[in-house]
């Protein structure tokens, strides 16, 4: 009992062991995997990623100029990002919100 008093008053005179979220956001750790993302504009549809997708998570249409990632079927694996001739694919650090 006395040591469970003890612990008790030694954690309400110490600072909480967990982060204040929302207000206190942990960093993101490097080499963080989040999410693709892509600059449509530079991209000529070539369907390198396509072809890379270990997933199969990619739909790239040279005809009508469609470039389409199935989020859920996504492993964030980059090879995608690693394969575009064009660097127009890249690896961002951060997540979707969830519903977007």
């Amino acid at each position: 009992m006395i040591h469970l008093a003890g612990s008790i008053f030694s954690k309400l005179l110490s600072k909480p062991d967990t982060r204040r979220y929302p207000m206190e956001r942990r960093p993101v750790a490097p080499g963080t995997r989040g999410h693709i993302d892509i600059e449509i504009e530079k991209c000529i549809f070539c369907g390198a990623c396509q072809k890379r997708c270990p997933s199969n998570a990619l739909e790239v249409s040279r005809d009508s100029k469609a470039w389409i990632l199935n989020r859920y079927a996504c492993i964030v694996c980059g090879y995608c990002v690693e394969i575009c001739p064009k660097k127009c694919i890249r690896m961002n650090d951060t997540h979707h919100t969830p519903g977007a």
